[in-house]
């Protein structure tokens, strides 16, 4: 398994993950629950009416964190890219299609966007972290 479908599958596995933005001086946290694997990238989505999507637009260094069974848990670091295709919009809402209820590929609100240049962290109490970059 290389390092990014690793790092997607835990991502998968912790349902719910955390999404760490900044406004300003002031650290914004926010749950998310879906990421898709595109053309050898990781993605996110979110809406361009919310204020995350603004905030990474505005300034694209963002960290992931979520907890697994077992007592580990995943950072990642990286700087958020949005992919402005249709294509792109249209592969996350068929691989997670319960977003599907509240977006549409075409429906001018849907957004994705992929890490660049990231780097996780798999940590545990027990051990050092191992770090992979993708």
């Amino acid at each position: 398994m290389n390092d990014l479908q690793e790092v997607y599958e835990y991502l998968q596995k912790c349902g719910t993950f955390y999404v760490a933005t900044a406004e300003g001086d002031q650290p914004r946290v926010r749950p998310f629950g879906v990421v898709d694997l595109f053309e050898g990238k990781l993605y996110l989505q979110t809406g361009n009416v919310k204020p995350v999507f603004a905030q990474m637009m505005a300034d694209p260094k963002i960290e992931l964190c979520g907890m697994a069974d077992g007592g580990t848990w995943i950072r990642v670091a990286a700087t958020a890219v949005r992919d402005d295709r249709m294509e792109a919009r249209q592969h996350m809402l068929d691989t997670n299609p319960t977003l599907k209820r509240m977006y549409a590929a075409d429906d001018g609100n849907c957004e994705v966007l992929w890490l660049k240049d990231a780097t996780a962290q798999f940590c545990s109490f027990t051990a050092p972290p191992r770090v992979v970059r993708f």
